[in-house]
């Protein structure tokens, strides 16, 4: 199975500003998530930026870059433009993972890339965990997601889902899901993903995947073979990372 690795990674970012460049355990972010990319077995691994500074650090520890342009809107924007600027074939397989995951397991990141390369009916893959806590079901900024029998999207919202109309005690089942944000793709299906104006339903939930089901994407969904972390967006989530770290909960790659 052959499959490339691009991480989008930018400069800016309102609460946690030039985050791919802040030192955990002597690596800088970036660096700690291209490392998680490299031990999943890819046969490229490619840091798409805008920003010299990062291009500057992934060159320094032996990364590939790709610059791309400044105004792209979302990750998958700018892996779409790298994956074009290094002449990827219509039917490689490309897994998106973002530049502020530095815990996501290597063996998950090849997970996605193997359900892609399983599924040819596939346009997109992704995964998602069991919700234990109801609290963290009805969460907003916890994106949920429901499967059908065979393993494709139905939906994914903000709200709680499947929301039970009549009251009942909370149970984590099968289809209380967190869906993970870690994408592979087709690179022809990425391309086409990315040429689409944003849906009304991606608008309405802030949620990009749901551009690729409003346009009929097959979107294969798997519970992730381990358990992912959470990605860093605030001070508090680096200092948790840095914690988990000395703490050995998060092995050094």
């Amino acid at each position: 199975m052959k499959f490339s690795v691009y991480v989008p990674a930018r400069f800016a970012a309102t609460r946690l500003p030039g985050k791919p460049l802040l030192t955990v355990a002597g690596k800088t972010l970036i660096r700690h998530v291209w490392e998680r990319a490299n031990a999943s077995g890819a046969q490229r691994v490619v840091v798409a930026t805008d920003d010299p500074r990062i291009a500057d650090e992934v060159r320094n520890f032996g990364g590939v870059v790709a610059m791309t342009d400044v105004s792209h809107q979302s990750g998958s924007d700018r892996i779409a433009e790298a994956a074009r600027l290094l002449g990827e074939d219509d039917d490689a397989i490309i897994v998106n993972l973002q530049g502020d995951e530095p815990t996501m397991p290597a063996p998950v990141i090849r997970q996605v890339a193997r359900m892609l390369h399983e599924d040819p009916h596939a346009d997109m893959a992704t995964v998602c965990e069991r919700f234990a806590e109801e609290r963290d079901w009805r969460d907003p900024n916890q994106v949920k997601v429901l499967r059908d029998d065979a393993g494709r999207a139905i939906y994914f919202s903000r709200a709680p889902l499947p929301f039970p109309r009549d009251a009942a005690p909370w149970h984590a089942g099968p289809q209380h899901c967190r869906h993970i944000g870690l994408y592979a793709y087709r690179s022809a299906a990425l391309q086409r993903l990315v040429q689409w104006p944003a849906h009304a339903l991606e608008l309405t939930e802030r949620l990009e995947q749901l551009r690729a089901l409003a346009h009929g994407m097959a979107i294969k969904v798997e519970e992730a073979s381990e358990a992912c972390g959470v990605g860093i967006d605030t001070p508090a989530d680096l200092a948790r990372f840095e914690a988990e770290l000395g703490a050995g909960r998060v092995p050094l790659v």
